[in-house]
């Protein structure tokens, strides 16, 4: 399997993202940083499409024929809005953006895609908004990965 595939599909994952695809590939791989940092991003963002389109189709679908998936979505939600709702209404999407960009365990392009369903961010806007987390996110890896800025 050719290295910028393997690259891309590191990003792709949910544990990794592209917090672990750029380091791997500029570490491990010795590929350059203008294809790593794009096919990172690339690879990041096509499960964001399909999150974002498929979530709530299958959210419905399954509290429409599960009682078990329905109490679990309604606990799930009114939970999360309860506890979150008061952050969010006061950082707005500012919140989406910064959850993105921060790399750190648990944040990240998945996470994001689930908090914009979960908040009902429209598509276009959380894809935006998400597309800019993970390229902030990307410039701060790789800066970190290649040394130029250092972790205290």
């Amino acid at each position: 399997m050719p290295l910028e595939l393997k690259t891309f599909l590191i990003a792709a994952t949910p544990i990794l993202e592209l917090r672990g695809s750029i380091p791997i590939a500029l570490g491990v791989y010795h590929l350059p940083v203008f294809s790593t940092f794009w096919l990172s991003i690339l690879g990041n963002l096509v499960p964001v499409v399909f999150l974002l389109w498929f979530l709530g189709k299958a959210a419905e679908f399954l509290s429409h024929h599960s009682y078990l998936f329905n109490r679990f979505f309604a606990w799930l939600f009114e939970k999360t809005r309860k506890n979150h709702t008061k952050k969010f209404a006061r950082w707005k999407e500012f919140a989406l953006l910064i959850l993105v960009a921060i790399p750190l365990p648990f944040t990240g392009a998945w996470t994001g895609s689930l908090c914009a369903f979960v908040f009902g961010i429209p598509f276009k806007k959380a894809f935006l908004l998400i597309t800019a987390g993970v390229i902030i996110a990307g410039l701060i890896v790789t800066l970190t990965t290649l040394g130029i800025i250092k972790i205290l």
